[in-house]
C-alpha cells in the first residue's frame, strides 16, 4: 500500500495496468532552467528513466514502453544526436546484468537499420541476454514512429502472398506491428506539459487513458507515477460502451 494526498489515498495492487507508456518529454527545458547544458538533461532523464523502471518491478508491472528516441529525434544537431546514441549505448550495456537479475526482459522497438553498428551490437547484447527473463517486459523506443511501424505493417501484409485473397482483420494488422506480441497500453503519461501524442503507438493507444503532467521528465518521481496511477484506478474505462 502506497500513501497518496489523492482522493483515493491507496493505490490497489489488484487494479494497476499491465502495460504504462511514457513520452519522456522536457530534458532540454529542465537543463535551460539549471542553467546547463541540454546534454546534463539527457543524463538526468537516463536517471529517471532507472528509477521509474524500478518503480514497475517494485509494484508488479507487466509492461513498460519509454520513447527513447523518435524517427523525429534525427531533426536535432548533429552533436545531440551522437551524445544521445553515445548515451544509449552506455546505457544498454551498463543496465544488462541489473536487468537481467532483475528478470527484465528488454524489447528495443523501432527501425533498427539507421543506427550505428556498435548500438546494434548493443541492442543485440541486452535483447540476448534477457530474452528468457520472466518478468516486467520494458520496451525502450528507439527510431521510434508511429507512422513508421503502420507503414512497414502495410508492406508486410502487401507481400505476403498467403494474404493477397483475405480481408485484413484488425488482429491480422496488428500481428505486424512491431509491438505485436504486446498488450496495448492501458495509460499513456507524457511528461513536460505538452499535450499531444507526437507519432507514438498511435494504433496500440486508442483506448488508453491519456495523463499529461506540467513536470519535466528529469523531475519525473516515482511518487508522482504512483499518483498517476491513484488517478488511473478512478477512473471508469467504457471502450465506446456504457
Amino acid at each position: 500500500m502506497t500513501e497518496s494526498k489523492h482522493k483515493n489515498p491507496i493505490l490497489d495492487i489488484e487494479k494497476l495496468p499491465k502495460h504504462i507508456a511514457i513520452i519522456m518529454d522536457g530534458n532540454g527545458r529542465w537543463a535551460k532552467s539549471k542553467h546547463k547544458n541540454r546534454l546534463e538533461g539527457h543524463k538526468k532523464g537516463v536517471k529517471a528513466l532507472k528509477d521509474i523502471i524500478k518503480t514497475c518491478i517494485d509494484i508488479n508491472i507487466k509492461c513498460l514502453s519509454a520513447y527513447t528516441f523518435s524517427t523525429e529525434n534525427w531533426k536535432r544537431p548533429k552533436s545531440e544526436v551522437s551524445f544521445l546514441m553515445n548515451l544509449l549505448e552506455i546505457m544498454i550495456k551498463k543496465e544488462v546484468k541489473n536487468l537481467k537479475e532483475n528478470n527484465v526482459k528488454v524489447n528495443i522497438i523501432g527501425n533498427k537499420q539507421k543506427l550505428s553498428k556498435k548500438l546494434i551490437e548493443k541492442i543485440e547484447l541486452i535483447e540476448s541476454k534477457t530474452n528468457n527473463c520472466t518478468g516486467m517486459i520494458l520496451n525502450l523506443m528507439i527510431n521510434y514512429g508511429s507512422r513508421d511501424e503502420i507503414i512497414n505493417a502495410v508492406n508486410q501484409i502487401k507481400n505476403n502472398k498467403t494474404l493477397s485473397n483475405k480481408t485484413i482483420t484488425q488482429d491480422i494488422f496488428q500481428n505486424y506491428l512491431y509491438t505485436q506480441a504486446l498488450p496495448d497500453p492501458e495509460i499513456l503519461i507524457r511528461t513536460s506539459g505538452e499535450k499531444r501524442i507526437s507519432n507514438f503507438m498511435l494504433w496500440q493507444i486508442s483506448y488508453s487513458e491519456l495523463y499529461f503532467t506540467d513536470t519535466l521528465w528529469p523531475d519525473f518521481t516515482q511518487n508522482e507515477l504512483l499518483d498517476i496511477l491513484i488517478d488511473y484506478q478512478d477512473r471508469n474505462r467504457r471502450f465506446g460502451g456504457l
